[in-house]
């Protein structure tokens, strides 16, 4: 499958190491085209037989999954933006809406959650929440503490669900079905606490939340 990703920081590295390692085709955007044409270059480099390239408007032409690979403010912006291309399309919301200044507080509203509003902003795109519980150090590896990460999806349409999860297996990652797209915002909590965690647990942000038993 083609994945574009829009953004050329550390989680689109992740997942485009990921999506290439599952031996798919990869598209970055960027507002910064030289910043897209680097990772793509890195990517060559470090990926063998890897097809990624930068990318620009065309990118979502053919793309069968889109990844938001950007904070939550711009991911929200680039799907209003983009709202007519990606209807359709399955598009993933990675995003933790933290409030960076503070570090104390989501900045959705109760009872909302990043997902939700991004897909308030393009109504005919099929969001799914995905990877937002992974720090992009272990999902480029694909593991933490010798066993593959997790990966919980939620959404509401079944089908863009299902894509995301044969993403995921491909990538050597568990795809784990976590309810509708409403359960994003204990998926959103649940990476916030982990979050806040990372002092008390000096992992240095190399933890992982994996279900075992």
């Amino acid at each position: 499958m083609q994945v574009t990703i829009f953004g050329a920081g550390n989680m689109a590295r992740a997942v485009a190491t990921r999506a290439l390692f599952g031996r798919h085709t990869v598209r970055i955007i960027d507002r910064d085209r030289d910043r897209a044409d680097k990772l793509a270059t890195d990517l060559r480099g470090s990926v063998p037989h890897a097809d990624v390239q930068a990318a620009g408007r065309s990118g979502l032409d053919t793309a069968d999954v889109v990844v938001l690979a950007v904070p939550f403010d711009a991911a929200e912006r680039i799907a209003a933006e983009h709202a007519d291309a990606l209807a359709g399309r399955a598009v993933v919301d990675l995003s933790n809406p933290v409030d960076f200044t503070t570090f104390d507080a989501l900045v959705v509203p109760p009872g909302s959650s990043a997902a939700e509003q991004i897909a308030a902003a393009a109504p005919r795109a099929h969001v799914v929440k995905a990877f937002n519980t992974t720090f992009a150090g272990n999902l480029a590896e694909g593991h933490a503490g010798g066993m593959p990460l997790d990966v919980f999806i939620a959404g509401d349409d079944p089908a863009a669900k299902e894509t995301v999860a044969e993403l995921a297996k491909s990538a050597g990652l568990r795809p784990i079905d976590a309810g509708p797209l409403r359960r994003a915002r204990e998926l959103e909590g649940f990476q916030f606490l982990h979050m806040t965690l990372q002092p008390q647990l000096g992992t240095n942000w190399s933890s992982a939340i994996k279900i075992v038993g």
